[in-house]
């Protein structure tokens, strides 16, 4: 979904970062929806009760994909993978301070190992983009911000449903369904419907393809993510989430052409290294 993502903001140089989450969101709305009637999957039925529980959470998911999608624009596949990283730290510092929840010493080191990482490269990047850094930055608060609000939020929301649960299906579609509203108001406020209606990217039929089958990974992600969850366990998924990145920062650089600096390259490879010792050192 990364590569695609990249492909269409980046390749296509489509300019509408929002108007792609409404797009790739309202594809996951459909789909739960097509799947819910077909009686593959059981959802919870939605609630304004719920709805009010679940708004805070949303607003910071709608943030996180924003931010994702700008920041993928215009910084490489390999040094967002590696700057993600960020994410973990800040969701260690939170977890620390909401729910006193302490790391031992191997999982510090390999934060700090991820910082030294991040920085250094960031300063032997290339094609260092200011403004994509930014976005960047502000992805990795907003994705631990929605995992730390998730955590508090979640036992509040169950109790919002008439069956005191909420399955991983109902998530996705509440997620997604509630961003919609989020998605248009922003599109009409920041004049984004303008440049879509108007863009000769829209009349491409390949553009469609690829944008479409952006939605359908990211709804793909959510539903193996719960299998996966389900047959292992959160330890074995961590280290795969961390062992994934590899795959994809080297894909993103070949596939994209990067110019690259053996200083960078190390970076970037000292950051994956990093990844692991911390899921590692999570495991453990």
């Amino acid at each position: 979904m990364i590569l695609m993502n990249k492909v269409v903001l980046s390749t296509y140089n489509f300019n509408a970062g929002i108007s792609l989450m409404l797009y790739q969101n309202l594809i996951s709305c459909l789909v739960v929806a097509l799947l819910k009637f077909s009686g593959v999957v059981s959802v919870e039925k939605i609630n304004w009760k719920l709805i009010r529980v679940w708004l805070p959470v949303n607003v910071i998911f709608v943030g996180m994909l924003i931010s994702g999608m700008y920041s993928l624009k215009y910084i490489n596949v390999a040094m967002v993978t590696i700057l993600k990283n960020a994410t973990n730290i800040i969701t260690a510092i939170g977890e620390l301070y909401m729910f006193r929840k302490r790391q031992n010493n191997k999982v510090w080191a390999a934060m700090f190992m991820m910082i030294i990482s991040a920085i250094s490269g960031g300063i032997t990047d290339l094609t260092f983009n200011a403004v994509g850094y930014t976005w960047q930055t502000a992805n990795c608060f907003l994705t631990a911000s929605y995992s730390l609000t998730l955590r508090r939020v979640m036992d509040k929301a169950k109790q919002s449903t008439k069956s005191g649960s909420l399955n991983e299906v109902s998530m996705v579609l509440l997620n997604n369904l509630l961003s919609l509203p989020f998605g248009i108001t922003l599109i009409v406020l920041l004049g984004e419907w303008r440049y879509v209606i108007s863009t000769d990217v829209t009349k491409d039929a390949m553009f469609w393809v690829v944008a479409t089958a952006s939605g359908f990974l990211g709804l793909a992600i959510s539903f193996t993510s719960m299998w996966f969850l389900h047959q292992t366990g959160p330890t074995t998924y961590s280290l795969v989430g961390s062992l994934n990145k590899v795959p994809i920062s080297l894909s993103g650089l070949v596939l994209f052409n990067v110019p690259l600096s053996l200083p960078n390259l190390f970076s970037i490879l000292f950051g994956l290294f990093a990844g692991v010792v911390f899921a590692r050192a999570k495991m453990s």
